[in-house]
């Protein structure tokens, strides 16, 4: 008897005895995914099984080791089994969920303002709707308050440490980019008969660059009273000193109508004709934010950088640079000394007085230049004259020898002092930064200067580097182009944050103006650049009036030809230099 197959042999008998209708090895194949009536999840011969059990409690992932659906490394390259068919299972939604929403009844009366927790807030409108942002519960905007311990509230960054804003309803800083864009007014009405010529972003000027040298004095007038070193010295606490009322002689004259550069035009002494104030608001034009203009008479060959009256370059503004700057009152602003115009009032009152309280007005030991004050006549003012001197000085703004090009401008000094290593004298600007209330929206993170200018002297300087960036920037280049040695900066404060009409001296510091436009990273070689660039815009054109708007809302310059009589103050604007006879 033979003995019976085997191994592999054994094995294939036993198939071949099989009975297989169909031919085939398996279950049928099908695509119905139904099994008497209830549905079933297919599955593939090459579906690799996770772990049989879990039994970690760890849905959300926070132990480390996550449940079943989580995402783990051990596990990534494996497929859970029938996770890819759980939406056979779903029970259809029998109605729009994303309408529906919980009202609750419980009063929210445990929640006081000097309570623990946080308190979430809406304005009178919903998010994005409204106009302005008031960031004070008006309509625009939504806010977040945080109530501390004690009742004290802290908002964006608390003053345990950071950048602070205005004491309730403040706004953290990661909802910054969420803020409505302010629409501040223009300052000047641009009429349809204006001709556009050049628009330019903040992004060309700022890449603009022009090398030149330090300038040359041309002539010089006035006089200088010598500065008072007492007010260096810190003020004892309680004692400072009161911000005096001086009535003196002040000018502010444009380029067109100073006498002093008329006649260097009549000698073609330069092409381009400036003042300092002029000068610097277009030098510092990308670090500008409030709505500006200036005029610009092209007459043959030569440009004149012009103001109207009372325009705004005149005023010194505060805390333009601002991360929340001040609020207009069509803003929301409920506090009218708060508000930017007459913020800058303020400030240019202050800036005035200042100039003439830190000098001493002594006759005899005054500095004297080559010539008197072009603008002051005694017979015709009843008061002094303020110490004051003005430099013509001119700059060579040429890219080429065949066509040279200079400019003249006239700058200011406010004071003379002697150098305390080798006394001789020394030449001084002076300034004023003010401090209207510290804890009041629009004050940009400010420190109480009362009892941190002495101890944190830097942290003062630097917050007012960042909150009136253009304004300084401005100040320092006034007194490069004056060649000053020194430039002082005094810290003027309110006697009471409500009262906006009277002052306290805090400190004055003083720095080199060169050192101090390296701290602020102010290049002058861009400045420079852009003079350069806009007077080519006009010199390239007809004879006539131009005028540069800066856009109220975008950080842009536009430059308009002005036809005759098209400017709404024709009868007080500057008259344009009468052109020189040939003979």
């Amino acid at each position: 008897m033979a003995a019976p197959p085997t191994g592999a042999s054994a094995l294939i008998d036993l198939i071949n005895s099989l009975p297989d209708p169909d031919g085939t090895w398996g279950p049928p194949v099908t695509s119905e995914t139904l099994l008497n009536g209830v549905p079933y999840a297919p599955f593939s011969k090459g579906d690799k099984l996770g772990r049989m059990a879990d039994w970690t409690d760890g849905k959300d992932g926070r132990d480390g080791r996550g449940g079943r659906q989580q995402y783990n490394r051990n596990y990534r390259d494996q497929q859970v089994y029938g996770a890819g068919s759980a939406s056979l299972f779903a029970a259809p939604a029998a109605e729009d969920e994303a309408s529906f929403s919980v009202v609750s009844n419980v009063r929210d009366t445990a929640k006081t303002r000097f309570g623990r927790g946080a308190i979430f807030t809406r304005g009178r409108g919903q998010r994005g709707r409204g106009g302005q942002d008031t960031r004070g519960g008006g309509r625009g905007g939504q806010q977040f308050q945080r109530t501390g311990r004690g009742g004290q509230q802290f908002g964006g960054y608390s003053d345990r440490g950071g950048r602070g804003g205005a004491r309730g309803g403040r706004r953290f800083g990661w909802k910054d980019y969420d803020k409505p864009q302010r629409n501040r007014d223009a300052s000047i009405n641009v009429k349809a008969d204006w001709t556009l010529i050049e628009e330019i972003d903040y992004n060309r000027l700022s890449k603009l660059n022009l090398e030149t040298d330090e300038g040359e004095d041309i002539d010089s007038y006035g006089f200088l009273h010598y500065y008072d070193r007492s007010y260096d010295k810190a003020p004892v606490k309680g004692a400072e000193r009161k911000l005096a009322v001086l009535d003196r002689a002040m000018y502010n004259v444009t380029t067109s109508s100073d006498p002093v550069i008329q006649e260097l035009a009549d000698k073609d002494e330069a092409t381009i004709f400036a003042t300092d104030s002029i000068l610097s608001m277009l030098m510092c034009a990308p670090r500008s934010v409030y709505p500006w203009d200036m005029v610009l008479v092209k007459q043959g060959n030569k440009v004149f950088l012009d103001k109207r009256d009372n325009a705004a370059l005149d005023l010194a503004t505060v805390n333009e640079n601002a991360a929340d700057a001040p609020l207009e009152a069509s803003e929301g602003s409920k506090e009218v000394i708060n508000q930017p115009p007459a913020l800058a009032d303020e400030a240019t009152y202050i800036n005035h007085n200042f100039a003439t309280q830190v000098v001493v007005e002594n006759q005899a030991a005054k500095v004297d230049m080559a010539h008197e004050n072009p603008f002051y006549s005694a017979s015709d003012e009843t008061v002094p004259a303020a110490s004051k001197a003005y430099k013509y000085r001119r700059f060579d703004l040429s890219t080429s020898e065949e066509n040279p090009t200079y400019l003249i401008v006239r700058a200011e000094l406010d004071a003379v002092q002697k150098n305390a290593i080798n006394g001789e004298d020394q030449f001084v600007t002076i300034h004023a930064l003010n401090e209207f209330d510290n804890k009041a929206q629009g004050s940009g993170g400010a420190l109480d200067w009362r009892t941190k200018l002495v101890s944190q002297r830097g942290a003062v300087v630097a917050t007012e580097m960042k909150n009136n960036s253009c304004k300084l920037a401005r100040w320092t280049i006034q007194s490069i182009l004056a060649k000053a040695d020194v430039m002082k900066l005094g810290f003027v404060s309110r006697v009471s944050p409500k009262v906006n009409d009277k002052h306290v001296i805090l400190g004055v510091v003083g720095w080199k103006p060169k050192d101090f436009a390296n701290q602020m990273n102010l290049q002058l070689s861009n400045g420079w650049g852009i003079v350069r660039t806009i007077a080519d815009m006009c010199l390239q054109r007809e004879d006539g009036k131009y005028i540069l708007v800066k856009d109220p809302n975008k950080s842009i310059l536009r430059l308009y030809e002005v036809p005759a009589g098209g400017l709404d103050e024709d009868d007080d604007e500057p008259e344009m230099v009468a052109p020189v006879a040939e003979e």
